[in-house]
């Protein structure tokens, strides 16, 4: 199959870290096909390449067995309604851009149905659900991994997968520009910032906002000195105010809209939900300290499922607790508190674990956009 000179691909992205990361994917894409054609289920990163959402990233945005069921009926009624679209007007190929729980059905449906399907951000199958990877046989044509072991493992059950560096690792520069981040923000050099990332879905805000927004009340009470940034997804400020005026009202905090690239660069801790603003915490070199929680039912299913005992994916690549995991119970606004005043307090600490995290930056670093449109363009010519 040769490609037009302006192909078409249908994307589906389904929350923020999904976007962001489709986002970078399609940039590197519009760069080898000026003239491509991208529809779909994406956000505002996405749009900026171009991206015709047919339905917005949000409506995916849903994690856990309980808060999935919740909104099973619409979920279905979307991913129903674009296969049909997708059978009436087919793509050259189908991208599915992590969301496996909704993307991997849909491909192997188009994939039936004779449509090339990629899937990009490989399930977690090697700490959870690894089964799932009889379903993925099934259902993509193509992998594209964003961590060097990987490949491995879908190579010893026939799987086409490529690694092409985390796009993130090549976006966030290696030595991350804390001054210029601090002047944009309206920071003094001297102040001693904390930067609190409650999460981009609804559940985790519900869930884990509250204990991180304690958290701050437990800092600013400790160390009233202290300066917080909040960076929120765009759409969810309407949740975060509320806590903030429930759980710190005397803090010295200033909301953000987006901007969390620039609260890591400038801070010198950081409060993170678990999920991909680990992995970003630890490209800009950040000591942090990765807190969770969720539905008590899903907690316990989660964690019957589970091969390892990390969770952030910082201690998952390093293979070890490089950063403090507070989970479910333990995740208390004062042990979330005491454990970022461990790592103020301990520079030494903090300067060797930017070193390691450096060279885990170097190895996720490859020029992501090239090696992805290389492996797509080689899958499709198939």
């Amino acid at each position: 199959m040769t490609l037009p000179d302006a192909p078409r691909f249908a994307m589906v992205a389904g929350e923020a870290s999904g976007d962001l990361l489709a986002g970078l994917l399609l940039e590197g894409m519009r760069a080898r096909w000026p003239r491509l054609v991208a529809q779909g289920i994406g956000g505002p990163k996405m749009a900026q390449q171009g991206f015709e959402a047919w339905w917005p990233h949000d409506k995916l945005a849903v994690r856990g067995y309980v808060e999935v069921l919740s909104h099973y009926r619409e979920i279905a009624g979307i991913r129903s309604a674009l296969e049909q679209r997708l059978e009436r007007e087919p793509p050259d190929a189908f991208i599915g851009v992590d969301a496996p729980d909704f993307n991997l059905g849909l491909e192997a449906h188009l994939k039936s149905r004779g449509i090339k399907t990629i899937h990009f951000v490989s399930p977690s199958i090697w700490a959870w659900r690894g089964k799932r990877i009889e379903k993925i046989r099934t259902a993509t044509d193509l992998m594209l991994c964003v961590f060097p072991f990987e490949p491995e493992i879908y190579a010893k059950r026939g799987i086409h997968a490529v690694y092409v560096g985390h796009p993130l690792a090549a976006a966030i520069p290696l030595d991350a520009p804390r001054d210029g981040a601090r002047q944009a923000l309206g920071l003094a050099d001297s102040d001693v910032v904390v930067a609190v990332l409650p999460g981009s879905r609804r559940a985790e805000i519900q869930y884990v906002g509250p204990r991180l927004l304690g958290a701050i009340r437990e800092l600013a009470r400790e160390r009233p000195a202290l300066r917080f940034v909040v960076p929120i997804v765009p759409g969810l400020r309407h949740l975060i105010e509320p806590l903030r005026r429930q759980h710190a009202p005397d803090a010295r905090v200033d909301l953000l809209e987006g901007r969390s690239h620039e609260a890591l660069a400038a801070c010198d801790v950081a409060l993170v939900a678990s999920g991909t603003a680990t992995l970003e915490a630890a490209l800009f070199k950040r000591p942090m300290v990765v807190a969770y929680a969720m539905h008590t039912v899903t907690w316990q299913m989660s964690k019957r499922m589970a091969y390892q005992p990390w969770v952030a994916l910082p201690n998952i690549l390093l293979r070890e607790f490089a950063v403090p995991e507070l989970l479910q119970g333990d995740a208390t606004p004062e042990k979330i508190a005491a454990a970022a005043l461990r790592w103020l307090d301990d520079p030494t600490a903090c300067a060797a674990l930017a070193e390691r995290f450096r060279s885990l930056h170097l190895a996720l670093r490859l020029d992501t956009a090239k090696v992805a449109t290389d492996a797509i363009e080689e899958v499709l010519a198939r």
